[in-house]
């Protein structure tokens, strides 16, 4: 039975993996920092069932800006796999703390691939990074192989673990692959997001309970995909035999103007009678339209995405009426 170490098991990413590596067999021990005790949300059902909880799903206490932690977790666990998807991930954040997104994001990464290294230099390696490193760029469309500009530093921090995912692994032969994820999202995406922003105040102003939606830029044009099946993806990238580097994508665009229309329609509103646009909430920097090339992940790990923009919004909008709608009901 595989053992494996996801670090950050209380987001979205790392408690879609939770759920898929149960599935899959394997025991699972999760990395939660201090502050996040009070926000398991994503694993409640994990943790409230004692069939699953401290039988085959563990919680390791431990964060990224403590090596000491990390080196103890990985020491006493030994996994075979370990799925780094802790750190700073919200780019307008990193704006208001550089010092902490650098670190938490971009530095730590250099540490887990360090402490494995020492451990154990089998341990497979997963390292999620974003379409954001790509920034301004004149390719209409981004494969591996296209260059680098940030334009946040979320993006610069990401393209540092990028190049220590690298240097690990073409320098001292450990199995690290990383992952170029395009935005992707879910019903367990935290609401300072603007995709759940919008579907939960869709849901909250369908049922009477909200009169407005606030929102920034809305020409943004983002390749969306679902956060379950980039999950799935990684654990098929850390079954392959050799480790690489995959762009994660639907290789399709839709601007954030049509995210809220849909999201609108799919409850029968028309969403410019509720929508205000607040200048407060524009960013300092902004990316070129970014969409991805799935190529290379078709190909070697048979990667299709099934949940694509109109399902997608669909989805998290229904999960946003049920969970408001259980909320009045207590």
């Amino acid at each position: 039975m595989k053992k494996a170490l996801i670090l950050g098991v209380t987001g979205q990413d790392g408690s879609y993996l939770a759920d898929i590596l149960l599935d899959k067999g394997y025991t699972v021990y999760g990395m939660m920092r201090r502050s996040a005790t009070g926000n398991t949300r994503n694993i409640d059902h994990l943790l409230l069932n004692p069939n699953i909880f401290n039988k085959h799903f563990f919680i390791c206490r431990g964060d990224l800006a403590d090596p000491t932690s990390l080196h103890r977790i990985i020491q006493d666990v030994r996994p075979q796999e370990i799925y780094n998807e802790a750190d700073q991930d919200h780019v307008g954040w990193s704006y208001d703390m550089v010092g902490f997104s650098l670190d938490i994001t971009g530095a730590a990464v250099g540490r887990i691939l360090e402490i494995i290294r020492q451990i154990d230099p089998a341990i497979r390696f997963f390292q999620p990074c974003t379409s954001n490193m790509f920034g301004k760029t004149d390719c209409p469309v981004q494969n591996e192989n296209t260059l680098f500009n940030p334009q946040s530093p979320y993006a610069c921090a990401k393209t540092m673990a990028y190049y220590l995912t690298r240097y690990y692994r073409d320098t001292f032969g450990i199995f690290a692959s990383t992952a170029i994820l395009y935005n992707h999202e879910s019903p367990r995406r935290s609401p300072e997001y603007v995709t759940r922003k919008v579907t939960r105040s869709v849901a909250r102003i369908a049922l009477g309970q909200q009169e407005k939606l606030s929102l920034g830029d809305l020409s943004a044009v983002i390749d969306w995909g679902y956060a379950r099946e980039y999950m799935e993806a990684a654990w098929q990238m850390m079954q392959c035999q050799e480790p690489d580097d995959f762009i994660i994508a639907t290789g399709e665009a839709h601007s954030v103007r049509e995210w809220v229309e849909e999201a609108f329609s799919s409850v029968g509103l028309n969403a410019d009678d509720y929508l205000v646009i607040d200048r407060n909430l524009l960013r300092p920097s902004n990316t070129s339209t970014l969409i991805g090339d799935i190529s290379k992940a078709r190909k070697v790990f048979g990667f299709d995405p099934k949940i694509k923009f109109y399902k997608l919004v669909r989805l998290m909008v229904d999960a946003d009426l049920e969970m408001e709608r259980s909320r009045w009901r207590k």
